[in-house]
């Protein structure tokens, strides 16, 4: 393990002059930090290009830092508001809850607790380390349980209730299977039996372990000399209706709970959490509401993953938006991380000054070192060119463990992971959460991320593990590079705020160019990039695999990112029956393909295969001596190779590639410039197009697996050229940046960045060069 430790984060990441950034910064054996503001050139080290290159940038951050560790709270739980402390009661109490544990039987886990760990104090009701259902109390010097006599399956939906007689210190313990055709892992064929019920008197009263400590959901409040208070005991699993009753419930009581999920009128309600209130057409918040008399609501941390099926789901509705009662699932898990809510060490106010592009504030201690990166948008528009940074695909893939977690990874990049030792370390530490191709602890696939939280592989020296060479930022820096080093005027602008602006964030902009992978877009995000081009807009598509899965954010909160990989498409995990629209906006996830806006509707090239063994130039098709396109390609042969280098894996065709298809809504006009060929059959032809296996799907056998270079014009003299290539932009940076991708794009871009229409607009038939 390293002595020294240096990690952070910047929030927002995206910003403008006048607004303020702040740096959240840990420090791990040492005290103090050497910053320097830098701008971000180039973030591949191979001796292919031209290496890291960063600049360093005059700002008013001190060049020293005091620094202090911060730690990060791992895993989903709520916390409920309870001023008057009415959930610490005197007398007689009830807890109850539906509950639908994932991993039972790994360690005690807590599904509602007012339970201090260290002192000893309270109750709570849970989970032992046996799997069991299980009551506790302590009294500050002793604890008594009570315990179910069979253990809880996992994946199994039941309704469990906790009853304490104070004067008696009698305790009945519940336990019923609650499972019907649809809401569990296994159905009523089983011939299981779930239920168990227990009496029992404890020797130990509970004792008040003060207002300090909250009442939780799935978890208790613990607390550590070096770091203060925290949750600990974190369940897996979904909570469903829960609540607490200030009297022993009976048997009719509990039976009426069991029936319809409410308690009977009668019955003296402390709080009673209906976790299907609150439902939207747009989606539903952290909150969970209290419909009793006191309104205890509970507010989600780390955002437990709501629009899940309930303990009473039927099957019939595959979406909350249709019969909200039947999805009062609310899930948990201990690995769950949206925000590490650290303190801010420095801030720093943009100047006006300061130029568009992509900067991090460059921390150093002896030998230890990192990089915070944010982007700087311009707040008035100046440049005729934009890069759009693919933000909300960085956040998608952050902190990714595919070399660790995924049993297919090698089979998939066709070589064994090149592992570093800060790759080792940080997936034996895992403090800074998931990416939306992990797994939580339980199995379940991880559908949140966020920037509030150090993200490892957002650096731009990283290489993937998995795959060997740079992947987002990193990669997208040779374009950046290389615009620079050709002397293009240009600003950069986010995912974010193309989310937030729409058109009016691209309108000032002649051209826009995007980054290597923008694979996560939103609605908002499609709309603004279709009605650009529209109106006369020219886009420069410079990717793989773009424009493939729904995501979105809430309004108020662009931090986190919320995506349900769903039942077609290249996916690292699949969500479960009835959970596939977004809690966040209330749509349906998965691939835009599947909800009628394939990419090649908007683009004209879509996704057709990926490969990590070797990467492969393009050659010119027919249409590329078409006079309406013939001008993109002077100063480059008839037969020669473009791109037959590059950072990404030796060639511009490569890693994940695009393909031009009249069937998924290329448009008709788009001419099919240039193509690659001989992909290796570690490059098969994606899932979504495959309707039945058969063999003959990979690289040197299906004529699919090839990366397209398409161009159509649109209205109002706009205008879209798209490379269907990961690796494109990578290989602009080789042999100095003087190179015949380089040679192709000064065409087009010294095309599209003038004004007026483009060359051979005044062609529309068959004209061919040689005509």
């Amino acid at each position: 393990m390293a002595t020294k430790r240096i990690h952070g984060y910047a929030d927002p990441l995206s910003v403008k002059a006048g607004q303020t950034v702040s740096f959240m910064i840990s420090g791990e054996g040492t005290d103090h930090v050497d910053a320097q503001l830098v701008r971000l050139l180039h973030g591949d080290e191979s001796l292919d290009g031209p290496g890291f290159v960063e600049e360093e940038v005059p700002s008013p951050i001190p060049a020293r830092i005091a620094v202090r560790r911060q730690f990060t709270q791992l895993g989903g739980h709520a916390v409920v508001d309870d001023p008057r402390q009415l959930l610490m009661p005197s007398g007689d109490f009830t807890l109850y809850a539906f509950v639908y544990p994932t991993k039972p039987g790994i360690r005690r886990q807590a599904f509602l607790s007012k339970w201090d760990v260290v002192a000893s104090k309270g109750y709570g009701l849970g989970i032992s380390a046996e799997g069991k259902l299980e009551f506790w109390v302590g009294d500050g010097t002793h604890i008594d349980h009570v315990a179910a006599e069979i253990p809880l399956v996992e994946r199994v939906w039941y309704f469990v209730a906790a009853s304490y007689s104070a004067a008696s210190g009698e305790v009945r313990l519940h336990q019923v299977g609650v499972v019907n055709r649809y809401n569990s892992l296994t159905g009523p064929v089983v011939p299981r039996d779930y239920d168990s019920h227990v009496t029992e008197t404890l020797k130990v009263k509970p004792a008040d372990p003060g207002a300090v400590i909250p009442f939780l959901w799935a978890g208790a409040s613990e607390e550590n000399d070096l770091r203060g208070r925290f949750v600990s005991i974190l369940y897996n699993g979904k909570i469903d209706r829960a609540g607490v009753a200030g009297a022993v419930l009976s048997d009719a009581d509990l039976a009426e709970i069991l029936r319809s999920g409410e308690p009977p009128a009668a019955v003296p309600r402390i709080a009673h959490w209906d976790t299907t209130a609150g439902y939207t057409d747009t989606g539903i918040g952290d909150t969970i509401v209290d419909i009793g008399p006191n309104g205890l609501h509970a507010q989600g941390v780390n955002r437990p993953v709501r629009g899940m099926t309930g303990w009473n789901w039927a099957g019939r509705d595959d979406c909350f938006r249709l019969n909200p009662s039947q999805y009062g699932g609310v899930t948990f898990h201990d690995d769950a991380l949206t925000d590490a809510k650290w303190q801010p060490t420095v801030t720093l106010t943009i100047p006006d000054d300061l130029k568009s592009g992509v900067y991090a504030l460059r921390l150093r201690a002896g030998e230890a070192e990192d990089h915070i990166p944010f982007f700087v948008a311009a707040a008035k528009p100046k440049a005729p060119l934009a890069v759009l940074i693919a933000t909300f695909s960085y956040l998608a893939y952050a902190n990714e463990q595919l070399s660790f977690g995924s049993h297919i990874a090698q089979s998939i990049v066709a070589h064994t992971p090149i592992l570093t030792e800060e790759d080792i370390e940080n997936y034996k530490l895992q403090e800074f959460g998931l990416s939306t191709y992990d797994h939580h602890h339980d199995g379940a696939g991880c559908c949140y991320t966020s920037w509030r939280r150090p993200i490892i592989n957002m650096r731009p020296r990283f290489r993937g593990a998995s795959i060997g060479v740079p992947w987002a930022l990193p990669a997208d820096l040779s374009l950046i590079w290389w615009l620079n080093h050709a002397g293009y005027d240009f600003e950069v602008l986010t995912d974010h705020d193309l989310h937030e602006g729409g058109t009016a964030a691209l309108a000032p902009y002649r051209t826009v160019i995007t980054c290597t992978h923008p694979e996560y877009y939103s609605e908002k995000m499609l709309d603004g990039t279709e009605d650009y081009m529209r109106a006369g807009g020219r886009l420069m598509y410079l990717g793989g695999n773009g424009y493939y899965w729904v995501c979105g954010l809430r309004d108020d909160e662009p931090h986190c990112m919320e995506v349900r990989k769903l039942d077609v498409g290249s996916r690292a995990w699949q969500a479960d029956p009835g959970e596939g629209y977004l809690a966040t906006t209330g749509e349906r996830s998965g691939l835009w393909r599947s909800r009628g806006r394939p990419p090649q509707k908007i683009v004209g090239v879509g996704f057709t295969s990926e490969g990590m063994d070797e990467s492969q130039p393009f050659e010119r098709m027919p249409d590329s001596f078409h006079r309406r396109a013939a001008w993109m390609f002077e100063g480059i042969g008839p037969q020669e190779k473009i791109g037959d280098f590059g950072l990404g894996l030796g060639g511009a065709a490569g890693l994940e590639i695009d393909r031009y298809d009249l069937a998924l809504g290329t448009p008709p006009h788009a001419l099919l410039l240039a193509s690659s060929h001989g992909h290796s059959d570690n490059y098969p032809l994606v899932s979504e197009e495959v309707a039945y296996a058969f063999p003959g799907r990979g690289g040197t056998q299906d004529p699919q697996v090839r990366a397209d270079i398409t161009y159509f014009t649109t209205a109002n003299d706009g205008a879209c050229l798209s490379i269907g290539s990961i690796a494109w932009s990578q290989a602009l940076p080789c042999k100095g940046g003087e190179n015949n991708t380089a040679t192709f794009m000064r065409n087009v871009l010294g095309a599209f960045l003038a004004p007026g229409k483009l060359p051979g607009t005044e062609y529309s038939g068959d004209e061919k060069l040689w005509r």
